[in-house]
């Protein structure tokens, strides 16, 4: 591991707004994070992952991957992230090193590989990403990058964060602090307004973010740079000018908001757009903020007046929908912010959350747990839960649906109950009012699909002749009976 790497680490687990760095001595804090990986335990992902998935989603820049062609396969289109201009982020460029490459270097095939897709494509930047092999070798993207920049005039950012390491969130925040090493504040926007924010660490999944712009708009907030989901070099370029900061994922790019706040003093909340009740306290917090920072006054009451239409409007929506889903019982396996944002949201549909992950939430994530669900929260929490104590679960009917990432749906499907997507590869929405909307209709759909009632029901072949002899009369009298 290079000494400037070695010094990038330790720099991001010096991070203030960390709990569990905070909570280190002195002397601990210095030592950063000495746990090391599992050899072979690489379905939790590893550094050059986090990296990638926390910067891929700018949508304009060309993504290069400097390594063996299998880790930009592994990792290329993992989320659902949405654009609404260019497609150059979904184009996977890589190095593809080979043999001769590990044993004589691979800088000279990086430089060209720039070229090629600076001449071929003319992305506004490129982001080079290092991976375990061409670390291991000695290969400096960093003296590369900074002559390809010069040669060819165009930003080439490197992104130093092999997947040795260390885990996934480790990569996260290296993935940040090349943007606010080699792009913040590279650039001055055209014009700034006291209405500028910044939303940091949301993705856009299933254009998320697109449910919750225009509710921006009709109060004249305009975001600046959103970091990274449909983001765009030159808007992230000029994120030192907004006004105010909204934090969603703080598990994963915390460390840009705690920079921005103390480099150019702009403030921070950590908010979710996730239910009805966290949506409107959002935009409270958003129109706090820049009125506090010299937007005029009346941006607090324009955004009570939307709040109360929008509610309104919402909670008529999903009336029907909390009749057939009262105490119905879920069991949320994810994590971070959706650990509790969720929460909130399925609480509000009338669901009873029986159990909800926390093992990749950070302690504000669990105290906003603790605040919403009361006295029971504890008993909830789960740090850990084998797939064997899901099916557990599921089976002995102590919750009526699963919602989890795709790796935990045939632990559900198997033990014949119903399961929702909430994780990053889902395809619909859950943000914002229409998002909550969305959330609850796609829940009904699942707990009450009439193809659980069949594959629960014991196969013809296990039933008896007098069963099915009963069965077939049943079906007969109910076809001659006049409708």
């Amino acid at each position: 591991m290079s000494a400037s790497l070695k010094n990038k680490i330790l720099q991001v687990f010096e991070e203030p707004g960390c709990d569990k760095n905070q909570a280190k001595s002195e002397k601990e804090r210095k030592k950063g994070c000495t746990k090391q990986l599992t050899p072979g335990a690489a379905a939790g992902g590893c550094a050059f992952d986090g990296a990638k998935i926390a910067l891929q989603p700018i949508v304009d820049v060309a993504h290069l991957v400097h390594g063996p062609i299998a880790c930009e396969g592994n990792s290329w289109d993992n989320r659902h992230s949405a654009s609404s201009g260019s497609q150059m982020y979904r184009t996977g460029f890589t190095t593809d090193i080979n043999e001769l490459d590990v044993i004589y270097g691979g800088e000279k095939r990086l430089f060209k590989a720039i070229r090629e897709i600076i001449e071929r494509h003319d992305p506004p930047a490129v982001f080079v990403y290092q991976t375990c092999v061409t670390a291991l070798i000695g290969d400096d993207i960093e003296a590369v990058c900074a002559r390809a920049a010069e040669k060819f005039g165009k930003p080439v950012i490197p992104v130093n964060a092999p997947g040795f390491a260390g885990p996934k969130n480790l990569g996260n925040k290296l993935g940040a602090e090349s943007v606010l090493d080699h792009v913040i504040g590279t650039e001055e926007p055209a014009t700034t307004t006291p209405y500028d924010i910044n939303i940091i660490g949301e993705y856009n999944l299933s254009g998320e973010l697109w449910q919750v712009k225009p509710l921006l708009d009709a109060l004249g907030v305009r975001v600046l740079s959103c970091i990274a989901g449909d983001g765009r070099y030159h808007e992230i370029a000029t994120a030192h000018r907004a006004r105010a900061n909204m934090m969603v994922c703080s598990k994963s790019t915390i460390n840009i908001a705690t920079r921005l706040q103390e480099r150019w003093g702009i403030p921070y909340f950590e908010g979710s757009f996730y239910g009805i009740a966290d949506m409107s306290a959002t935009l409270r917090e958003i129109a706090r903020l820049l009125v506090e920072r010299g937007a005029p006054a009346d941006l607090k009451e324009r955004t009570e007046a939307l709040i109360a239409v929008e509610e309104a409007r919402a909670w008529e929506r999903i009336r029907a929908y909390r009749e057939r889903l009262a105490g119905k019982k879920v069991l949320l396996i994810t994590g971070g912010v959706k650990s509790w944002s969720v929460v909130s949201a399925l609480q509000e549909a009338g669901l009873e959350v029986v159990g909800t992950s926390v093992k990749k939430s950070t302690k504000e994530d669990k105290e906003k747990i603790k605040a919403i669900m009361g006295d029971e929260a504890d008993a909830h929490m789960i740090d850990d839960m084998t797939p064997r104590q899901m099916y557990a679960m599921l089976r002995d009917a102590k919750a009526d649906i699963m919602l989890s990432g795709g790796r935990s749906q045939f632990v559900a499907l198997k033990a014949r109950m119903p399961w929702m997507d909430i994780n990053q590869e889902r395809h619909h929405a859950f943000a914002g009012y229409e998002g909550m909307v969305t959330m609850i209709a796609e829940i009904d759909k699942a707990l009450f699909n009439p193809v659980w009632q069949q594959v629960r029901a014991p196969a013809p072949w296990d039933m008896g002749d007098s069963l099915l002899r009963e069965q077939d009369a049943a079906q007969l009298a109910a076809e001659a009976a006049p409708a």
